[in-house]
């Protein structure tokens, strides 16, 4: 799969996703890039097709930093039917990169710094709403399930839903 994550190019900014379980896994933590960390986690197909589809890849392989809001394969799956595969076309390309960029925020933060604000800027332009209830951090309506994944150009929160613009 890296080969074909390599052949795709990005024009704007991105977004990406990762493993809960599998990231422990992940021996390269702070060397592999968001991509990559992503790619090696293997449970985050729908995520990694989008951002190729967007052509997002290299945008997230880039210098960064990002933080990325990345839902899960189950995450994807709790939206309607058809819906990803109505972003995945050609001609809603605009649209997909839309939301894939609502997930990611310019530079790295922790969940240590998110639990002390109350929204932030996506690269995609819009707000998000931070909250916290009952020890979880609330992005919007998704909870992040697993926090402060590092890579080489950022940090991934992991969310059980996909947020919409």
């Amino acid at each position: 799969m890296n080969t074909m994550v390599r052949r795709f190019s990005a024009s704007c900014a991105a977004l990406t996703l990762l493993g809960a379980s599998t990231v422990m896994a992940a021996h390269h933590e702070d060397k592999a890039d968001i991509v990559d960390t992503a790619v090696a986690a293997g449970s985050f197909t729908t995520l990694v097709t989008a951002v190729q589809a967007a052509d997002l890849v290299d945008t997230l392989k880039g210098e960064g930093p990002f933080t990325v809001f990345a839902p899960t394969d189950e995450a994807f799956a709790k939206l309607p039917e058809n819906a990803v595969e109505d972003l995945l076309k050609p001609e809603n390309k605009e649209q997909l990169v839309s939301v894939l960029t609502y997930h990611v925020v310019p530079g790295k933060i922790m969940a240590a710094d998110a639990m002390k604000a109350d929204s932030a800027t996506t690269v995609q332009g819009a707000d998000l709403a931070i909250s916290t209830a009952d020890g979880k951090v609330m992005i919007n309506d998704a909870t992040v399930v697993q926090a402060d994944v590092k890579a080489s150009n950022g940090v991934i929160h992991v969310i059980d839903t996909v947020l919409m613009p």
